[in-house]
């Protein structure tokens, strides 16, 4: 039997690869097809493509704020529908409507005192239509039901019965002293009547200083909208007690006056950013002035530039120079967001006193909030802007700077914080300083300020002589002491002249006794009477009633109570 071998069969490789080409298929053989199944499977829609553009409603399709939007606007009537028309003047973009007592704005505290340079959206007006007709759907509108129960508009004069159903606590005006009634009134004056007493403040604030009902202002101000929502709090209580927090609280005074000048109440208390705002001795919830209510923000419109290459005063180069100085500069504080910054205008001119630059941290805030700041500093301190780079605001007091107190001395200045041509804001040349004499000791002008308030108030005693001995000055130092003591533990005095020409002394023992600021004499409801509310500032609610006499200490009260034991 033959063996055949792999080496006699030519062109075979029994351990070769597999086929690099397949061999062609046989057309005589039939493949198997695969079974169908026993239920057909069903067929499914292809997906959604999700779509990019949100889906909205096209009568919602308006211009948005962060669109390329951008229309140059003057002074004047932009654009009018009728007697409602939208105006741009010294306050911004305001609201004009038939019948209203002013100009209608978004913000009323918070709007720059600059005028616009353009608009970020079609002018409008953010209120509803006067008429808004229905749309046709084919059917007939419902006839309105017969409310059998409905309950006629609040009246504090008249207000509904105790226990009747559906109707919450009204509050009734006052508060009024014995023998006197409510009056209907028009005006501010008549609404507020007479000013309140101090122990009626400290009745009206007490119960609201742990109450959390309250209203919170917030970066925007004092908003439209609040103004109903501020009438909303008077209808239950007679004290709305507003919160400020962040950007606006730089300039508490503002806040006040427009509190004021809007919704027609008198501010009884403050403390901090909180703000006690009183109704009136005759509000009535049924005859207050009803504002329509905007429905949504309007853009905000375009402004100048805040941050100039070559601010006031300052070309290009002196001004990169003061930036590059202010790179290395310590911030005198950073600020929190929602914080409250009633002291920062006064710390930023204490430290212009001694130093040319300032910087403030505001990292964590909102770009927005801290440029804000940055204006309202600009014009209240007053001061020019450098930059807000790294979140911080870099600030110069410019060439026009003058010293807060009067007489003080010109405080040193390092070299390297100035720039030759004079920029440390006294308009004179390093070289025309005198020099300083070593044997005179240099005081900071607060420090001055403090020690000419306590010679004027008796506290301190100024020596005409300096080179007393020691029993010369001993004796000064004694007689000081019983001068000082006689001046802080005497009770103030009141001098009455009786019918027959004479008069008497005798103290101040009044029932009802004035805050101060209060008085009636000095009580003014006009609007140069909001010029200054420092009257009713204080840091605790103690201050507004205290049952000792002024001039005097606890003790001398405890020494009266036990005399006659």
């Amino acid at each position: 039997m033959a063996i055949v071998t792999a080496s006699s069969l030519p062109g075979l490789n029994l351990f070769s690869s597999l086929p690099s080409t397949p061999p062609p298929k046989d057309p005589t053989i039939t493949t198997s097809t695969t079974p169908s199944p026993p239920f057909p499977i069903p067929k499914y829609p292809p997906p959604r493509q999700k779509s990019s553009k949100p889906r909205t409603n096209p009568a919602l399709k308006t211009v948005h704020r962060r669109t390329k939007y951008f229309k140059p606007v003057k002074e004047g009537v932009i654009s009018s529908d009728g007697d409602r028309s939208v105006v741009v003047g010294e306050s911004g973009v305001s609201y004009l409507l038939p019948g209203a007592p002013f100009e209608f704005q978004y913000s009323y505290s918070e709007t720059p005192k600059v005028k616009p340079l353009a608009i970020r959206e079609p002018a409008f007006l953010p209120f509803e239509p006067p008429t808004m007709p229905r749309p046709w759907t084919g059917k007939a509108p419902l006839k309105k039901k017969k409310d059998k129960n409905k309950i006629p508009l609040f009246d504090s004069f008249n207000p509904p019965p105790e226990g009747t159903k559906g109707v919450k606590r009204v509050e009734m005006p006052g508060p009024f002293r014995l023998g006197k009634f409510p009056k209907e009134g028009r005006t501010r004056e008549e609404v507020l009547g007479e000013p309140l007493r101090k122990w009626e403040i400290k009745m009206l604030v007490q119960p609201h200083l742990s109450n959390n009902r309250q209203i919170n202002l917030g970066r925007d101000g004092l908003t439209h909208n609040m103004l109903e929502l501020i009438h909303s709090h008077w209808k239950r209580q007679r004290v709305c007690k507003v919160r400020c927090k962040g950007v606006p609280t730089v300039d508490m005074n503002n806040i006040c006056r427009r509190l004021e000048e809007k919704t027609g109440g008198k501010i009884i208390h403050r403390v901090g950013g909180v703000v006690y705002l009183f109704r009136g001795r005759n509000y009535n919830y049924r005859t207050r002035p009803q504002y329509p209510v905007m429905l949504w923000k309007p853009a905000t419109p375009v402004y100048p530039k805040l941050i100039q290459e070559a601010p006031e005063g300052l070309t290009k180069a002196e001004a990169k120079e003061l930036r590059k100085q202010g790179e290395t500069l310590l911030p005198i504080c950073k600020l929190a967001k929602n914080g409250v910054y009633i002291s920062l205008v006064k710390d930023v001119r204490n430290v212009f006193e001694g130093s040319p630059l300032v910087k403030i941290d505001c990292k964590g805030m909102h770009a927005s909030d801290y440029k804000k700041l940055g204006a309202k500093l600009k014009e209240l301190v007053p001061c020019v802007l450098l930059s807000f780079d790294n979140e911080q605001i870099l600030m110069w007091r410019g060439r026009d700077w003058k010293s807060m107190y009067e007489y003080a001395p010109l405080a040193s200045i390092s070299p390297a914080v100035g720039i030759a041509g004079g920029l440390d804001g006294s308009g004179k040349d390093d070289n025309d300083c005198c020099k300083a004499d070593p044997k005179t000791v240099s005081t900071s002008p607060k420090m001055m300020l403090l020690w000419k308030q306590a010679i004027e108030s008796s506290k301190a005693l100024l020596l005409d002589e300096i080179v007393l001995d020691p029993d010369a000055l001993l004796k000064k130092v004694e007689e000081f002491e019983g001068i000082s003591q006689a001046t802080e533990h005497s009770y103030p005095a009141l001098i009455l002249s009786s019918d027959d020409g004479t008069s008497s002394s005798v103290a101040e023992t009044e029932d009802y006794p004035q805050s101060e600021g209060y008085s009636e004499d000095n009580y003014n409801y006009s609007d140069t009477d909001n010029d200054d509310y420092e009257d009713y500032d204080s840091d605790s609610f103690e201050d507004v009633d205290s049952p000792v006499p002024l001039g005097s200490l606890p003790v001398d009260m405890i020494a009266e109570e036990h005399k006659w034991e």
